[in-house]
């Protein structure tokens, strides 16, 4: 297991996997008062969280799977992207989607944070690619639904 340093200066607890083979952990909302959100208005909502990812991890910003679908309410920038050398605050950028305001509250789960590997990469220009089946073809090209 991957140990991160964290600093909470949040009220909350930290996040934590809900069960052995959960990929994300719960975010929370802390926030001194209640945001409300207008159908289609965006917000950063804080977390309180700051943390340290190693080199060669990211830590993804996903939606909750039952605020979207419950509430209309998603990440806005799904998945945000935390990088391993940003030590600022975690924030979550929430978007309403429904026709109803919503009300963030203090504490509330808002959306959930992958931990991740990844690559860099570096370019090397040709003037040709390998051929493949697919080739160049793009959104649709297979016909189905």
């Amino acid at each position: 297991m991957l140990t991160i340093p964290i600093i909470n200066h949040s009220k909350h607890p930290l996040p934590a996997y809900a069960t052995d083979l959960s990929a994300g952990m719960d975010l929370r909302a802390n926030l001194d008062a209640p945001l409300t959100l207008a159908p289609l208005q965006r917000g950063l909502v804080p977390t309180g969280l700051h943390i340290s990812l190693p080199a060669g991890f990211e830590a993804q910003v996903r939606p909750r799977s039952g605020l979207a679908l419950k509430r209309g309410v998603t990440v806005l920038n799904a998945p945000g992207t935390i990088d391993a050398d940003y030590r600022g605050e975690i924030c979550v950028i929430l978007v309403n989607l429904s026709s109803e305001p919503f009300v963030v509250e203090d504490g509330e789960r808002i959306a959930q944070l992958v931990i991740a590997r990844h690559e860099q990469a570096s370019w090397q220009p040709v003037e040709t690619l390998d051929e493949t089946e697919r080739g160049t073809g793009g959104f649709g090209h297979t016909g189905t639904v």
